[in-house]
């Protein structure tokens, strides 16, 4: 049930949900570049929240083992949440990915303007993580906007006289749920422990 293959082929059943979260995110990044100035208001409480929690952390006696523990927590509660409570109709999700896409681009363009060097935030601070990471997240997206279409849609098919008449296997896609929720905890677990090592080193 909670094979890797299976995983994929459910991946490739609900493309077009996994295309609408790519071009969320992507729509993000793209309001975070061309926006900067408009929305730095919008995300610089987040960024100083981040940024006191890393000095914090940075503190600990064991910093990799702290920054392990924030950055795997943080991100699978988010995406688990975003997985379940896409039931809502799709919008937790969708909103889920603008914000980190507006925060990447925001922080890549805010970055470059004050001088920093791009090849080593992107390829130093971001790609050796980020390469498993942001799929990880965007994949937990895509599951929670199909969940929130699939509620949609059953509400239109409350009205079928007949059960054969409804066309979604809620079994089936809740077993569908499932891996997507290990396998995003797998990805993301891999993630946390290059960010808290390798990452953290690189950029230190």
């Amino acid at each position: 049930m909670l094979s890797f293959r299976l995983f994929m082929r459910d991946l490739r059943k609900y493309k077009k949900s996994l295309w609408v979260s790519i071009a969320f995110f992507a729509v993000g990044i793209l309001m975070g570049v061309v926006e900067t100035e408009r929305i730095t208001s919008l995300v610089m409480p987040d960024i100083e929240t981040l940024r006191n929690y890393s000095e914090q952390l940075s503190q600990s006696a064991v910093p990799e083992l702290s920054f392990f523990k924030f950055i795997f927590l943080n991100n699978v509660i988010k995406s688990l949440g975003v997985i379940i409570l896409g039931a809502l109709f799709g919008i937790l999700p969708a909103v889920f990915l603008l914000m980190n896409g507006l925060v990447l681009g925001f922080l890549v363009t805010t970055s470059a303007q004050h001088g920093a060097n791009l090849f080593d935030l992107i390829v130093k601070g971001l790609l050796p993580h980020g390469i498993i990471e942001i799929p990880a997240i965007i994949m937990a997206a895509a599951f929670g906007i199909q969940f929130g279409y699939y509620v949609l849609k059953g509400l239109g098919e409350l009205g079928a006289r007949d059960r054969s008449e409804r066309t979604i296997k809620w079994r089936e896609f809740f077993n569908s749920l499932i891996r997507a929720a290990f396998w995003t905890v797998v990805l993301l677990l891999i993630a946390a422990v290059v960010e808290s090592t390798l990452t953290f080193y690189l950029v230190r």
